[in-house]
């Protein structure tokens, strides 16, 4: 890993991100963390720049980061934040969310949210009681289903190359409590395979509330972090799309990192 943007507006929610961002990569001096910001008005650029520069180096007083700030005049932020990834070639995203009000939501809920439908790179959402915890447990879920074709093995390995963290992994279904099918002991076995040098553990949920499952699995083993695969026809896949299970973002105290199949 070598690039990640954490997109700032200076409200609350983003300057936890920034915060958290900071915390995450200390220690990491291979990565470069981009502060970035962006303006809808040109004569916002040296305004923007300062605030910027400030923020970086508040943040550098307690935490030893390599930090670049970055600002840009855009009409639109997905798109503007999108094109700074792929410009950039950022291994990551990290961007706030907040569950405080529906207006809130609507500004910094919708945007995250927006940007986790991108696949510009993965984005990590930082809910906003979300307190930071070193990487020691990662939790991936998985439906169980073509996981070698689905699972985007390369940047999750990559992430957990960065982190060494004791990966779990997680399925949730209402049918698979006692005993496993067939199907499902193969795509165990290529699971296992595929991230033999992980030493991962596996778990069967038979819950129904899967939002529910997730975040009790998630207290109950120490989860510092989740992984979801978002893939087009899939439950997770409408994961972000869904307002009851919106609530796993909103609500969660868990850091969420979304990658694509």
């Amino acid at each position: 890993m070598n690039t990640v943007i954490v997109p700032v507006d200076f409200s609350p929610t983003s300057l936890h991100a920034a915060r958290y961002a900071a915390q995450l990569l200390v220690g990491h001096y291979g990565v470069t963390l981009v502060l970035y910001h962006s303006y809808s008005k040109p004569s916002e650029a040296e305004k923007a720049l300062a605030d910027l520069e400030n923020l970086k180096e508040i943040l550098m007083k307690d935490h030893i980061v390599k930090m670049e700030v970055l600002a840009h005049h855009e009409d639109d932020f997905v798109d503007g934040l999108e094109r700074a990834a792929r410009h950039r070639v950022a291994d990551l995203v990290i961007m706030g969310i907040t569950g405080k009000s529906a207006l809130a939501q609507v500004f910094f809920g919708s945007n995250t949210l927006k940007m986790a439908e991108t696949k510009a790179c993965p984005v990590l959402i930082v809910p906003e009681n979300a307190s930071f915890e070193p990487i020691k447990n990662v939790m991936l879920t998985s439906d169980f289903k073509n996981t070698l074709n689905s699972t985007p093995s390369g940047p999750i390995k990559d992430f957990l190359d960065v982190f060494h963290p004791q990966l779990h992994i997680v399925n949730v279904d209402e049918d698979h409590f006692i005993s496993l099918t067939e199907n499902y002991e193969k795509e165990k076995q290529d699971l296992k395979q595929l991230f033999a040098d992980y030493n991962p553990e596996f778990y069967f949920m038979r819950l129904y509330d899967v939002d529910e499952a997730l975040n009790l699995f998630a207290e109950t083993r120490n989860i510092d972090m989740m992984i979801v695969i978002k893939k087009d026809h899939s439950f997770l896949g409408k994961l972000f799309r869904t307002d009851r299970t919106k609530k796993l973002t909103y609500q969660s105290k868990l850091p969420i990192l979304v990658m694509h199949e």
